[in-house]
């Protein structure tokens, strides 16, 4: 009687454990970041020498609680994840390109500027069309003003996501550390291990989307985590975390990894701080041209003004002076009789500047530069999009592959509910008998 007590005592104790963690399961089946788990049940042998019956056991034992994972799967969206984050993060430095390159309207104020210069070319001695152009002139310069101070504010809101990952990142690892410590100090295939390595796969996702990710893990469930991927720089070595440091000059993004001692340069290829560092260089090359154009622009316009002669008759003075970039640009001229528009000794009718002017534009393509930095932009811009909506397509399909794997069902745990109830009440009907025979045994006389 003493083996039928113990074997259903062995069942009421295992599927108690088991409907547990069903229950569980259940409770969390909406959760972000929840793995299912299941039990792991072993057949309780008999004693050697002590029963000659094959397959005759002493009941059943709950060996561990194990996580449905699915490692190949949970790195196929940690690499989807990396991709998308790396294209939206750029696209979104693009849209602030595009924004800032046509939210000031500077090419269309330069052509405004040109058309008054031509407009007044037909009647040079016009108070009122001189002054048109001075005006146009003054607009044109808040408008390239206005331009390169956008890109002073896309500089400091780059530099404000820059160091907010980095900051995240290294947040990350050192969290990492704990969770690692703790799979090392916490008896493998428990409720507690589960928890600790949800937590963990839960880090490492959160990393995947701010830089790419080559993860390694030992028999315990620890993880090494290299940035940049396999060939990257060494980040988390169980215990240890490193740090992240961003850095901005001449339009390129530094990233430092500093560990033990050691410094190493990350280039990550995925990850919004990829996204970051593209979007610097795309971010300083549009400014680049932009400035191109203003330098050679107020250059060329200054030296035609001072080779000219002005209303009355002075010699002609600069249009436009720079300030510390060249898109800080400010008229100079008070007054629209001071534009130079004839030639030296032109007399008030003479509009000879102001045709070599016109001259000047055709030749220099300073719009036509204008309008292709903002097509080419543009152009880039809607490719992006359109790949941040395939890699949103793929890294959905990843997770739907993850989830099948991993998620809870609640259909099926409805059977395992079942099932392991069934299994509890026949393991407390197997002690009821077992001490009801026991108590007819005694009662023999």
């Amino acid at each position: 009687m003493s083996d039928l007590l113990s074997i259903g005592a062995s069942g009421v104790r295992a599927y108690q454990s088991a409907l547990s963690v069903t229950g569980e399961n259940i409770a969390n089946s909406g959760a972000a970041g929840y793995v299912r788990r299941s039990v792991r049940l072993t057949e309780m042998g008999a004693g050697a020498g002590l029963v000659d019956v094959p397959a005759a056991g002493n009941g059943v034992l709950m060996t561990g609680i194990v996580r449905s994972t699915d490692v190949y799967a949970s790195q196929a969206v940690r690499s989807a994840s990396a991709d998308l984050s790396r294209t939206t993060a750029g696209v979104q430095w693009l849209d602030r390109i595009e924004k800032t390159l046509t939210g000031n309207e500077l090419s269309a104020r330069m052509t405004g500027f040109f058309g008054s210069a031509n407009t007044l070319a037909a009647e040079p001695d016009s108070t009122a069309l001189r002054q048109g152009m001075l005006s146009a002139a003054e607009s044109l310069g808040i408008a390239f003003t206005a331009t390169g101070q956008s890109f002073d504010q896309i500089d400091q809101d780059m530099d404000a996501a820059g160091r907010q990952a980095t900051t995240q990142l290294n947040a990350l690892g050192r969290a990492l550390v704990q969770i690692n410590d703790g799979l090392g100090r916490t008896t493998p295939n428990t409720a507690a291990a589960a928890q600790l390595t949800d937590q963990r796969d839960q880090i490492l996702d959160q990393m995947s989307a701010i830089v790419d990710i080559d993860v390694t893990t030992d028999s315990l469930g620890r993880t090494n985590v290299k940035l940049g991927g396999a060939n990257g720089q060494a980040f988390v070595n169980q215990n240890l975390s490193g740090a992240v440091a961003y850095q901005r000059a001449k339009g390129e993004v530094v990233l430092a990894v500093s560990m033990n001692g050691g410094v190493g340069i990350l280039s990550p290829s995925g990850g919004a701080l990829a996204g970051i560092v593209d979007g610097a260089q795309r971010v300083s090359a549009a400014r680049e041209k932009v400035e191109d154009v203003a330098a050679d622009f107020v250059a060329r316009v200054n030296a035609n003004q001072k080779a000219g002669e002005d209303q009355t008759g002075a010699a002609g003075q600069a249009m436009f002076t720079v300030g510390g970039r060249p898109t800080d640009i400010a008229v100079a001229l008070t007054s629209g009789a001071q534009i130079a528009a004839a030639d030296p000794g032109g007399g008030r009718r003479d509009s000879s500047k102001l045709t070599d002017l016109e001259g000047l534009r055709g030749a220099k393509g300073w719009e036509a530069s204008l309008t292709a930095t903002i097509t080419n932009n543009a152009s880039t811009l809607d490719q992006r999009n359109t790949i941040a909506a395939a890699q949103g397509a793929i890294r959905d399909g990843a997770m739907s592959a993850l989830t099948s794997t991993t998620g809870v069902n609640l259909d099926s745990e409805a059977v395992e509910l079942m099932r392991y109830q069934q299994a509890y009440q026949a393991s407390s009907r197997v002690i009821q008998i077992a001490r009801d025979t026991l108590q007819t045994i005694l009662d023999i006389r």
